[in-house]
């Protein structure tokens, strides 16, 4: 039996909204696990958290992988967010730093500790790839099970990869945006056949003057039907709006179906090497923390 320090955090939330979930597990020495102990933890976790978030800390190096129930991750925004925050906030030789390297699947991305003045974390995310996209409206509506109508006709439907790869989706109003309920095994099967991780659906309409954006995110694939709160996935959105020459200043997105207390996930632009890149940010809330005993 392995004890390991286990951690459900809640990502983009302060804990007024219900945030995103993840499970997180700090491994060292004795504690390493291989890729069949993750999957399994992760997989016991189903219906509790999202994604389950493991740490290896090597030097001053940090090593993460990401499992959901389904299977591994090659970046998971949200859990990335709750593990950087947590860390930055427990540590106090970490606090000091305002940039820390890690390494995900996906590439070796910097985070940014901006938690004194803006109580977040940002992460970088992955470069852009703007993939082919042969879908069209009527195809993605028959998956979404929504009418035709409801796509934004202006604006292009793109398959972007900004860690993961995101349909992106641009939806005419809020109203059309929060009915989206589609059949997740239906759903799950239309992203397999195209070659898709995530469907992102957004709408400029939002109650909030403080958001720009309304989004949704589903994904099936992983083993649950809508992510309420997505880092890659809006990272991803944020270079669709960099793409389309959209970008006006940083963003603040609501994100969730929840009209009253939606998430909030923060995108900054930063030059990187010539290249405009994505940050996005905000803050975690520990729920539970205890041993997890893997038999």
């Amino acid at each position: 039996m392995k004890i390991l320090k286990f951690k459900k955090i809640d990502a983009f939330t302060k804990g007024s909204s219900a945030g995103n979930p993840a499970g997180y597990i700090h491994m060292n020495g004795d504690r390493l696990l291989n890729a069949q102990e993750m999957q399994r933890i992760a997989a016991e976790l189903k219906g509790f958290v999202n994604e389950v978030g493991f740490v290896n800390q090597i030097g001053t190096d940090y090593h993460l992988r990401f499992y959901s129930s389904e299977c591994e991750v090659a970046f998971c925004g949200h859990a990335t967010i709750a593990i950087m925050y947590d860390l930055l906030k427990s540590s106090q030789e970490l606090q000091q730093k305002k940039e820390v390297q890690i390494h995900v699947n996906a590439g070796t991305l910097s985070v940014f500790n901006q938690i004194a003045e803006d109580d977040a974390v940002y992460i970088m995310a992955p470069a852009p790839k703007l993939l082919d996209c042969a879908l069209n409206a009527r195809q993605i509506s028959e998956a979404l099970e929504i009418p035709t109508s409801y796509i934004d006709g202006g604006m292009p439907i793109r398959l972007i990869d900004g860690g993961l790869r995101t349909l992106i989706v641009p939806i005419q109003t809020l109203k059309g945006c929060l009915e989206i309920c589609p059949h997740q095994e239906n759903l799950k099967l239309f992203c397999l056949e195209n070659g898709i991780d995530i469907i992102h659906v957004s709408t400029k309409e939002s109650f909030l003057k403080s958001c720009k954006y309304r989004t949704r995110v589903f994904a099936p694939k992983y083993g649950y039907l809508e992510d309420p709160a997505t880092g890659s996935g809006n990272a991803a959105f944020g270079y669709y709006l960099i793409n389309e020459k959209l970008w006006d200043g940083d963003v603040t997105i609501a994100q969730g179906q929840n009209t009253v207390n939606p998430n909030f996930v923060k995108l900054r632009k930063s030059d990187h090497d010539g290249i405009g890149r994505i940050l996005f940010g905000g803050c975690a809330t520990t729920r539970i923390e205890g041993d997890y005993l893997l038999h």
